[in-house]
């Protein structure tokens, strides 16, 4: 069996599996191929994806599944557990249970199907008239064919049973990975479009954060944890640059009230996060606005500093998983969208703003 430890699909690899999910479907649905040529496009999907049991499966299901002296072999047993084909018999005498396995391939029963009439016409009774001259003698017919022609007619049954459940789990599995496929595109979509939008905007007030952001993309793309760390700490360095150009550092700290108490924000070198949320606070007069990208803000600036810190110490208790990378790399993208709409006089914040007037 070949590893699943791979690289993930590409986005033009995912493109291309979803139009092959779309065109087993379409060929079930309207009978264009035999299913022994849509199971051997369903394996290439599931290559595509790299899902290897189920590649298998479905070269088993067009080919069969392979056998020994000894019967099925136990990583072939387990894939025809999965694809649904074991069967249980139970013994009248002794009353034991035993499992067993449809081990032939889609087209030995698609033959059947296609040449039952066939053989059904062959097995007609012969149009013969008999007598005899002796009118002592008794004549008999021959033995008919209604037993063959019954014989025929159960094997093609049985093989077209078979055949339709082979179908429905063919064509369950493309329509499971079509909606999958096309749900990763309209997410993938959504994050193009945001990732556009900032990567335009960003260039305009920090050009030197435009080679940041390409070399996210390149961090994120490695089979390296080092290269996904290397990811977030850029996340981090943008948000200093941002808050550099939008707010520089303060002399003057800035006190406000919170709860009934008076806290005080410094606007230092190093407090980006603060400076970045107290532009947000001179800019923005929507307070859910204010809220909700000053949490996000906090959030984000705590777990990249928290990082950074242990990357300085050199310590390994904090490590960064490529998912983890990933979702700071698009809360990153989100929240310089949001700050910078500010700047763009673009329509976040306004949405925002003129549903509490709304609500008020």
């Amino acid at each position: 069996m070949i590893s699943s430890d791979v690289v993930p699909p590409t986005r033009e690899t995912l493109k291309e599996a979803l139009g092959l999910a779309a065109e087993i479907l379409r060929n079930i649905e309207l009978s264009e191929l035999s299913l022994t040529n849509i199971a051997l496009k369903a394996s290439r999907l599931a290559r595509l994806l790299n899902e290897w049991d189920l590649q298998n499966i479905m070269a088993f299901e067009a080919g069969g599944y392979p056998t020994s002296s000894t019967g099925v072999p136990q990583d072939v047993w387990r894939l025809a557990v999965m694809a649904g084909r074991v069967y249980e018999i139970k013994d009248g005498k002794t009353g034991e249970t035993q499992e067993f396995a449809y081990v032939q391939p889609i087209a030995e029963w698609e033959q059947i199907v296609a040449t039952t009439e066939k053989a059904i016409e062959a097995a007609r009774e012969p149009d013969v008239s008999i007598t005899s001259a002796n009118p002592y003698q008794s004549v008999y017919p021959p033995f008919g064919t209604g037993g063959e022609r019954r014989t025929i007619r159960i094997d093609a049954i049985t093989a077209s049973t078979k055949i339709a459940a082979r179908r429905s789990f063919i064509y369950g599995y493309a329509l499971r990975k079509h909606y999958e496929l096309k749900f990763s595109g309209i997410a993938d979509d959504i994050f193009s479009r945001i990732r556009e939008r900032v990567d335009s905007s960003i260039g305009k007030h920090i050009p030197e954060a435009v080679k940041k952001l390409s070399a996210i993309h390149d961090n994120l793309c490695s089979e390296n944890a080092e290269d996904w760390s290397n990811a977030v700490h850029s996340c981090r360095r943008i948000l200093q640059d941002l808050a550099d150009v939008i707010f520089p550092p303060q002399g003057e700290d800035r006190e406000k009230t919170e709860k009934g108490r008076t806290v005080t924000i410094k606007l230092g070198k190093e407090n980006y996060i603060n400076r970045l949320i107290a532009f947000i606070e001179d800019h923005s007069s929507s307070a859910r606005f204010k809220h909700i990208v000053g949490s996000h803000l906090q959030f984000i600036g705590e777990r990249l500093d928290s990082i950074f810190q242990a990357a300085q110490k050199g310590s390994h208790d904090v490590i960064v998983s490529q998912q983890e990378a990933d979702r700071y790399v698009i809360y990153t993208y989100m929240v310089v969208g949001d700050i910078l709409s500010l700047l763009e006089n673009t329509p976040e914040e306004s949405a925002l703003q003129k549903g509490e007037e709304t609500r008020e």
